[in-house]
């Protein structure tokens, strides 16, 4: 439907066979958009391709647009990737949204490692170990806190960098 311009002008994402609109973004969300962007360029080229607001296959019946999905190193050019090592949702209005559903959904289709960078809070959570189909360990990381991800532990953010 999407591809016949049923939804033009509209953000929307398929998650478990619906149609869900998503929410609009506004300068903090966008702005740490970009930062998270450019230090996992900076960090991680060419060992990954890095995909904002990106459609990602993580079912059959699920294609949602994560804010940042750290993939293996292809152009995508043919096909959405149905692998990722890290989605990063940027949570505001979404924020329920991101920490439930859309944690379920990342866990099912077995991405290791999902961050929800809370703008509310001011902190980033991180999603690993899953067990079950769900993420069996969330930890919360605050303005201090460096952050080392799991597929590239060298590769080490700072919360302070990410958050406005």
């Amino acid at each position: 439907m999407a591809e016949l311009g049923l939804f033009e002008g509209e953000r929307v994402e398929l998650l478990y066979g619906a149609i869900v609109t998503m929410s609009p973004t506004g300068a903090p969300h966008d702005g740490v958009i970009q930062r998270l962007n450019r230090m996992l360029v900076l960090r991680l080229d060419p060992r990954a391709a890095i995909r904002v607001q990106s459609s990602f296959i993580a079912s059959d019946a699920s294609q949602p647009q994560p804010d940042i999905a750290v993939c293996p190193p292809e152009d995508y050019l043919g096909e959405h990737p149905a692998v990722a090592w890290l989605v990063i949702e940027v949570a505001d209005s979404s924020r329920r949204k991101d920490r439930g559903l859309k944690a379920r959904l990342y866990a099912e289709a077995g991405i290791a490692e999902y961050w929800v960078v809370d703008l509310q809070s001011r902190e980033i959570v991180v999603h690993t170990d899953i067990v079950d189909g769900i993420y069996s360990r969330t930890t919360p990381y605050a303005k201090g806190a460096e952050i080392a991800l799991v597929r590239f532990p060298d590769v080490r953010i700072l919360v302070a960098d990410v958050l406005p």
